[in-house]
């Protein structure tokens, strides 16, 4: 159903960490740790400056994948990994995007779901990566059916 976009990648799109959004961040996974929110404690740190939960890459806008049109109900969230150079900093410009790495199909207790496991990254303004993460999205049969119509 998707193999067809194995490799394709997304357009570049540029992210800020901004402080407010990090706040409200921290707050809706009750993690309020002071340096995540609390700018002293930030430039008291090794790295002079709050940072960013390990999962905060989740609300950055990764662009499009042309062609690939997924719905925006009826997928599961199956499993996400990160894998960080360095924390997010707190005030910085990133640079998201993501690749297809893979679609795969299994046979379920509700019929055939498919797997689309998407490959993201996030890039300093000089192009360095900071963090990658790998995301596996399932594709129920009743939305198969929905997207193949």
């Amino acid at each position: 159903m998707f193999k067809e976009h194995i490799g394709k990648q997304s357009n570049k799109v540029k992210n800020i960490v901004e402080r407010g959004a990090v706040r409200k961040f921290a707050e809706a996974i009750g993690d309020l740790h002071p340096i995540f929110i609390d700018e002293e404690t930030g430039q008291n740190s090794r790295y002079k400056r709050n940072i960013a939960p390990p999962t905060f890459p989740r609300v950055f806008d990764y662009g499009i994948i042309q062609g690939l049109n997924l719905p925006n109900k009826g997928l599961i969230h199956g499993e996400q990994t990160y894998h960080y150079e360095r924390p997010l900093l707190v005030g910085e410009e990133i640079t998201c995007y993501s690749v297809i790495k893979n679609y795969f199909e299994k046979k379920g207790t509700q019929g055939e779901m498919g797997f689309l496991v998407l490959e993201s990254f996030g890039e300093d303004e000089m192009g360095k990566l900071i963090f990658s993460s790998t995301q596996t999205a399932i594709i129920t049969e009743a939305v198969r059916k929905v997207l193949i119509g």
